[in-house]
């Protein structure tokens, strides 16, 4: 009777935390992730009971009908939701606590260097959004949000919220842990480029002067590792770089023009010239 109380429980589970689960007979027909629960429970059961191959036919069975991969030796606690479910893994030493939600994507693993337990421990009440890698045998701990696309390799205590690769603590029991902004991030791709860009600039401004002036003035460009980053980040905030873009294209244009001009005007005075 447990077994179907359990089921009975994730999907209740699901219901509560899904608003897209209108009852519990779409649930059950509908939602992989109750499948994958449902086929884990007498797989972990053969497990321990020492029948493995079988544990295994079990679980590999449930990877083909829903795309979502448990171990047999994994713990799962009560009303865990897996939601949408596809590409989850959740490997053989991995414990899950009570009360959380996995979404899609999920990694619980392991790192390939450790024995034993290798995977990792999940808390009470824990949010492990789509694409997140939790690996290795350490705890993550209650009331934890882990962020979409995290890499988390090491300990998480309670009430912690982790975001990024590796994965960085940002807020513990709702308050920030630093003045990072998360959202308004520089690109340091974009800022090596625009500094890459700027020195371009200089090294052309150098040669030019060298071929205009008969002796020639030497300038010393020298650009620091971090030299142009501060004024680079500001002026993409602010939308001026933009507006560096436009006026060196319209002073380029104006040249060219003027240019185009001067050839012109050679060009003329040599048919002058020929007809006298």
């Amino acid at each position: 009777m447990a077994f179907f109380k359990d089921i009975k429980d994730n999907i209740n589970a699901v219901i509560e935390k899904d608003p897209a689960a209108r009852n519990g007979f779409e649930v059950l027909l509908c939602y992989p992730g109750v499948w994958a629960l449902i086929f884990h429970k007498p797989a972990h059961w053969l497990y321990l009971h020492n029948m493995k191959l079988l544990a295994r036919m079990i679980s590999q069975m449930s990877r083909w009908f829903t795309g979502i991969e448990i171990h047999p030796g994994a713990t799962i606690g009560k009303r865990c939701v897996i939601d949408h479910g596809m590409a989850v893994v959740i490997g053989e030493t991995s414990e899950v606590g009570d009360d959380v939600i996995i979404y899609q994507g999920v990694t619980l693993g392991g790192t390939g260097k450790d024995v034993g337990k290798r995977h990792p421990t999940i808390g009470d009440r824990v949010v492990i959004a789509s694409g997140a890698k939790i690996l290795g045998p350490f705890k993550v701990g209650n009331d934890v949000k882990v962020g979409s696309g995290s890499v988390v390799l090491k300990e998480v205590p309670d009430g912690c919220t982790v975001v990024g690769i590796p994965g960085t603590i940002v807020r513990q029991h709702g308050k920030p842990t630093s003045e990072l902004d998360q959202v308004d991030m520089p690109d340091p791709i974009a800022v090596e480029l625009e500094c890459l860009r700027r020195r371009i600039v200089e090294l052309e401004k150098i040669l030019c002067e060298r071929e205009l002036v008969e002796e020639g003035h030497h300038m010393c460009v020298s650009c620091r590792e971090d030299c142009m980053f501060e004024t680079i980040i500001e002026e993409m905030a602010t939308g001026k770089l933009n507006t560096i873009y436009g006026e060196r294209a319209m002073r380029i244009k104006e040249k060219q023009e003027e240019l185009l001009k001067e050839i012109k005007e050679a060009g003329e005075k040599t048919e002058e010239k020929e007809e006298e």
